[in-house]
């Protein structure tokens, strides 16, 4: 097949796929609460009973991270995403506030565009049609090629399950032709309502770029900062555990420490005592260069590798026993590949005077790539917590807990996400952990409760029995004394 007939093959199923799409949400559209609930419940059980198998595929074809920790990702996208929307009102008249004269009817917003990344191929598809599903919506999936058969397969048990339950034929499908050209007729067809876009900035930016309204996550690269006043070996072990679930895939995984000088020690021979290598400078200079292609993206190579994988790629000996590779930094910027987002076993560490010069470098390294998205804060001290809160730029500030396991949901109570907003200042539509409040529009049905006349004479300060020469600074203290009278 000529590549010019592929891609025309390509954007022709893609339509076909839209086509079905839309054809399945009116009809899942007419369904009560009761019955969308059971479709997700019949999917979620099936997903979470193909957890493994499912793992398995995703760990093989990607050759990213591990599969016993991809078999955690897909029973949290099943599980605990379904457990979190239990109860939760999202089809029809979701509430009537009979004191206000408000009520609210959930409205689906249609067809989903959901483009689904390599790093969590099998749970993002099980979370996505999880959380489309339960707002009536239907969704296509644009997949990474290097992960297509697994996503193929997930979306396959889905199906399967959900034709027991009246699933409409097409409310979940997968495009099988990938070529950039479906993914962009994906994203700008005008029967896609939403795209809910999961991947690298090129694809999030031409998913903003499509004219169609988009849900996008740009990347990730949160700092973690080690406060003196914190429980060291706690927080080394949440930091070690986060960086090496499923070899550093999860975006909201921590990509800098930064420590106190007076704190240094200590917190060097914690990660050394849990398996930790510090490269020395040498063997830090020629990893370096494996970090970034030459155009300045992330190198894919290091991507969801062990430290002894990423090690052979630089020409490098690290124990055996090392789990993360850590390498002192001073630098920041485009150019200083510690300092940039590593979906791998890498770190950066940093040491600063005092915790004001560490929030003031976590600024500078979120503003320089990952702000909105997530950050650590391993600390007792709640007054440092606060400024943290209220200066660092992003939408998720974690406190002594795993940054992975943290920004999802798994060990925090925010809404349990595999898609992770990064508010404007990230470039996002929203800083949420996306869910079923994102899926849908509010259309809120309003009472009269008052006329123009009652507006009128509420606001209206009558002004008819001044005096007619009093000067401007009596009149406006007149002004104001009824302003007071009028508010007791």
């Amino acid at each position: 097949m000529s590549l010019e007939y592929k891609d025309l093959a390509s954007i022709q199923e893609t339509r076909q796929l839209i086509a079905k799409a839309k054809e399945a949400q009116l009809e899942l559209a007419k369904k009560s609460q009761e019955e969308i609930d059971t479709i997700v419940k019949v999917l979620s059980k099936a997903a979470y009973s193909n957890r493994e198998k499912l793992a398995k595929m995703a760990s093989e074809e990607t050759g990213f991270g591990k599969w016993e920790d991809k078999v955690i990702k897909n029973t949290f996208a099943s599980k605990a995403v379904t457990e979190a929307m239990e109860g939760m009102r999202t089809i029809g008249i979701i509430n009537e506030d009979k004191e206000n004269n408000v009520t609210e009817v959930a409205v689906p917003k249609g067809v989903i565009a959901g483009l689904i990344p390599s790093t969590n191929p099998t749970s993002t598809v099980i979370y996505k049609a999880l959380i489309s599903l339960k707002t009536a919506n239907t969704i296509v999936f644009s997949p990474h090629p290097s992960a297509k058969e697994a996503i193929k397969e997930t979306v396959r048990v889905l199906v399967e399950a959900g034709k027991a339950v009246g699933l409409p034929d097409g409310a979940i499908n997968v495009i099988d032709n990938i070529t950039m050209d479906a993914t962009n007729e994906l994203m700008t067809n005008r029967d896609t309502n939403l795209i809910l876009a999961t991947g690298g900035s090129a694809m999030v930016k031409a998913a903003y770029s499509s004219g169609t309204p988009a849900i996008g996550v740009g990347p990730g690269n949160g700092p973690a900062f080690i406060e003196n006043s914190a429980d060291v070996p706690l927080a080394v072990k949440q930091i070690m555990e986060s960086k090496t679930f499923d070899y550093g895939t999860v975006c909201a995984s921590e990509q800098s420490i930064i420590v106190e000088k007076n704190n240094k020690e200590k917190v060097v021979n914690e990660f050394k005592k849990q398996g930790a290598y510090f490269l020395p400078k040498e063997d830090a200079a020629k990893l370096e260069k494996f970090i970034l292609r030459p155009d300045g993206r992330m190198n894919a190579k290091i991507v969801g590798k062990s430290p002894q994988d990423v090690a052979k790629l630089a020409g490098i000996d690290v124990p055996s026993s090392a789990r993360v590779l850590i390498a002192e930094e001073t630098r920041v910027g485009l150019h200083a590949p510690y300092s940039r987002e590593k979906l791998g076993t890498i770190l950066a560490f940093y040491t600063v005077d005092t915790w004001r010069d560490a929030l003031a470098l976590s600024i500078e390294i979120l503003n320089q790539e990952g702000a909105g998205h997530t950050m650590g804060l391993h600390t007792k001290n709640d007054a440092i917590i606060k400024e943290f809160s209220l200066h660092a730029p992003v939408s998720r500030l974690l406190i002594n807990t795993s940054a992975t396991l943290g920004g999802i949901g798994a060990t925090t109570n925010i809404f349990p996400a595999l898609t992770l907003g990064c508010g404007s200042v990230g470039g996002s539509s929203t800083s949420d952990n996306i869910g079923p409040a994102n899926l849908m529009d509010i259309r809120r049905v309003a009472w009269g409760v008052r006329e123009l006349d009652d507006i009128k004479r509420e606001e209206n300060i009558e002004t008819t029995n001044y005096e007619p020469n009093l000067d401007e600074d009596k009149l406006l203290d007149l002004l104001v004394e009824k302003v007071l009278e009028k508010l007791k």
